[in-house]
């Protein structure tokens, strides 16, 4: 079967590679639709990000979803022809993490498409792909396959609003309206947030923000002294996701902030120089928010009773055969929000 495979910059290759044998505890799944990530980007076009660089030819991809075509012997609670969104993260489950309940922090991840270990972990844009059944949640039948991959970030904007604390009633700032940022719009409106503002400096991004329920929007290119009528009084926010990965986003963000707020910081852009100087006189607590694990399962069950809409941020859809060209659209945010890939 046919994966995508990147090489090294700009080198994308759709290649043959073999099918792994089904073990008992496994599921053969045929992937009917993949998003292409940020981290996805900077493997096509930097070989990598920080520290972790593309070391040997590697499948791309982890936001999937397929249809279950075979189950292993020891398989009793899911059918072929069940159609699943796949968690692409695969825990150990025995170190001392995993037993702690923190299994997004496990010694030995293997979460699909990274280069972080060698041999790197390969990647689910193929046609098929076995997997172990935990990675397994089946959809209902009016959730697409589109819909079922996007799974995967409602997941992390999950994470990051879980490690914000209680929102109900609470004022909301999100830095950053991406894909992620837009999700974790999504999140924080389902987890009570009584009013949310979302910043970008893409007009595409802001009116993604707004059609998923920010109250206002912000284009801080064209109108930064809106943002910062909201630092008087020692602030108005309870809450800041960060989520650009930009020192700029973060000290306006943080000027903005009641003290005793919560800053999570969700975008990963390398290192800032942090304004230590706000977070002391304000008494902030800054917070990192890691992937996701539970949320999984709380992500597809969400979509599942149609208590979240995520299907406006899917701006456009290729043939996997045209993965180049879906990756060179992908990185445009002038017109898109999520690009995926249909197997």
């Amino acid at each position: 079967m046919q994966a995508i495979i990147v090489h090294a910059p700009h080198d994308l290759r759709i290649e043959e590679i073999p099918t792994a044998e089904l073990a008992p505890h496994q599921l053969k799944v045929q992937i009917k639709a993949g998003g292409i990530c940020g981290s996805d980007l900077h493997y096509y076009h930097h070989g990598g990000f920080g520290t972790v660089r593309i070391k040997q030819p590697m499948v791309l991809g982890h936001e999937v979803s397929g249809v279950v075509r075979a189950v292993g012997e020891a398989v009793q609670d899911i059918a072929a022809g069940t159609r699943i969104a796949v968690s692409p993260s695969h825990p150990c489950g025995v170190c001392r993490y995993c037993q702690e309940g923190k299994q997004n922090h496990c010694l030995d991840m293997r979460f699909y498409g990274s280069a972080m270990r060698m041999p790197h972990v390969q990647g689910a844009f193929r046609q098929e792909i076995v997997i172990e059944r935990h990675q397994a949640h089946p959809v209902a039948d009016h959730v697409s396959d589109g819909v079922a991959a996007m799974a995967e970030p409602l997941s992390v904007a999950l994470h990051a609003v879980r490690r914000a604390g209680l929102l109900v009633g609470k004022r909301v700032l999100v830095t950053g309206c991406g894909p992620i940022g837009a999700l974790v719009i999504i999140a924080a409106r389902r987890a009570g947030a009584a009013e949310i503002v979302a910043t970008d400096i893409a007009p595409k991004a802001l009116e993604a923000a707004r059609v998923v329920g920010a109250d206002r929007i912000i284009n801080v290119a064209t109108e930064a002294e809106v943002l910062q009528s909201y630092a008087q009084g020692k602030g108005s926010f309870d809450v800041l996701f960060e989520v650009s990965g930009t020192e700029r986003a973060l000290r306006a963000g943080l000027e903005t902030m009641r003290p005793g707020g919560v800053v999570v910081q969700v975008g990963l852009g390398g290192d800032v120089n942090f304004p230590a100087n706000l977070l002391v006189a304000k008494e902030l607590e800054w917070r990192g928010a890691f992937r996701f694990h539970e949320e999984f399962a709380m992500a597809v069950e969400m979509m599942n009773r149609r208590l979240v809409d995520v299907a406006p941020l899917i701006t456009a859809s290729f043939p996997y055969t045209q993965a180049v060209d879906a990756f060179n659209v992908a990185g445009d945010r002038s017109s898109q929000m999520k690009v995926q890939l249909a197997f």
